[in-house]
């Protein structure tokens, strides 16, 4: 995640967990920023959709839904440029799933925000951000386009349906 995340604020108790002194809204529009700045730091580019957006009685998640097909050749590339990207903007990786057909990273930040990378069927990656503890408050949805179909009105997103020449490749 971006590096603004550090010093958000003063913490505060909050039923046993931390709190910084921002509300929900904030947190959320902080996450889409990390969020933001991982897909950007992924090159070639890959396009995703917006995930659901849920809140918690004190944090919030938003989510990522990589619609660029993944290749199993591809996913521990794929995984090690959100790693880097991660590493370099303060967050400390506290578990890594090396699963050939479903890796997946987990890192947090001093501030106690996370992003995990995971992948499911077909190549298809999620990204999420969680909040900490914050200051409860009404949520919008996020407002950085997505750069794939939003899919408004489906029940589900579906699997992965966009090819990348390199991404999609399947040789290494």
């Amino acid at each position: 995640m971006l590096s603004l995340l550090v010093g958000a604020g003063v913490i505060s108790g909050c039923g046993g967990e931390e709190e910084r002194n921002i509300n929900m809204q904030t947190a959320a529009e902080m996450s889409d920023q990390a969020l933001d700045a991982v897909l950007l730091s992924i090159q070639p580019q890959v396009r995703w959709t917006h995930g659901p957006t849920t809140t918690g009685s004190c944090d919030v998640s938003r989510r990522r839904t990589i619609m660029t097909v993944i290749s199993a050749e591809r996913r521990g590339s794929f995984l090690g440029v959100v790693d880097r990207h991660l590493r370099k903007t303060g967050y400390r990786v506290e578990a890594l799933n090396a699963d050939v057909d479903f890796p997946a990273i987990y890192a947090r930040n001093a501030d106690g925000y996370t992003v995990s990378l995971r992948f499911g069927g077909m190549g298809q990656a999620f990204l999420r951000a969680d909040t900490p503890c914050v200051e409860e408050s009404e949520v919008a949805e996020s407002t950085t386009p997505a750069t794939a179909p939003t899919y408004e009105g489906m029940e589900n997103i579906p699997r992965p349906n966009i090819r990348s020449p390199f991404w999609s490749a399947g040789a290494p």
